[in-house]
This record gives structure tokens, sequence and C-alpha cells, in this order.
């Protein structure tokens, strides 16, 4: 078989598609889960913090420490944008919790139990040793 025809076959098996599926969705949903941090999350925590807006939260290492990141990344300053991270992390807790979810009710909807975990579930009937001990210290405890 050709290199052509091995690639072909590579990139047509389901889970090469299936990955590409997944970036491009993946893809979507990040545009999303930053619209809703950014629009939805952050505001009501800035508010309940004094109206913070994390994004400005940075410290100037080199150059002017100005009210705002933008004034200070045009001024010139070399600055740590703390800020931004918390909202990153913030970003990747969203991502994470929505994606466990997902995970979690596709795994219900699409493995049901096999007979092998019913039958571990189920309790196993004691050996046949500890039912003669269990006899014998019924018969002890009547005499």
């Amino acid at each position: 078989m050709s290199m052509i025809g091995e690639f072909k076959k590579f990139a047509m098996r389901g889970n090469v598609l299936d990955l590409a599926v997944g970036v491009v969705i993946g893809a979507a949903f990040t545009g999303i889960v930053n619209s809703l941090v950014k629009d939805i999350i952050m505001p009501p925590i800035g508010l309940a913090m004094g109206g913070i807006d994390f994004s400005n939260f940075y410290v100037a290492l080199k150059g002017p420490q100005l009210a705002t990141l933008a004034e200070a990344q045009k001024a010139g300053a070399v600055t740590v944008n703390y800020g931004l991270f918390i909202n990153t992390l913030i970003n990747f807790l969203v991502v994470a919790i929505a994606l466990f979810l997902l995970i979690r009710a596709i795994n219900k909807m699409t493995t049901p139990e096999t007979p092998a975990e019913e039958a571990a579930a189920a309790p196993l009937p004691p050996p046949e040793e500890v039912l003669l001990l269990r006899e014998i210290r019924d018969a002890v405890k009547t005499r």
C-alpha cells in the first residue's frame, strides 16, 4: 500500500474524524465560555467586590503604574497581568465543570450496567466455613 493510501486510511478512521469534529466544536465552545465569563460571571463578581474589574489588576515591573492595564501598556510599562490570569482561571473552571457535566451525562446515557457489574453489586453468599461456624456458635448459645 502506498503512503498516500495509508494516510487516507488513517485520516478516514472514526477516531480521527471524531477528533477533528471535537476540535471545531471546542473552538466554538471556547468563544461561548469566554463570553460567559467576561459578560455574565465577572460583572457580578466585580460588583460584589466593589466594582472591581479583574482585567485591570496588574503590577508594573518597569514603567508607570496607571489606572488601567491598557494605559500602562500604551505607556510602555512592563506588567504582570494577574487579573487577566484570574479571568483565565475562571474560564478554565467553567470549561472543566461544563465538560465534566457533559461527559457524566453522556456516560449515563450510553453505558448501561453490564451483567458483571450487576453481579458485583449483589452481595456474595458467605463461605461454607462461615456458615458452619455460625451454626456452632448458635448451638453453643442454646446450651
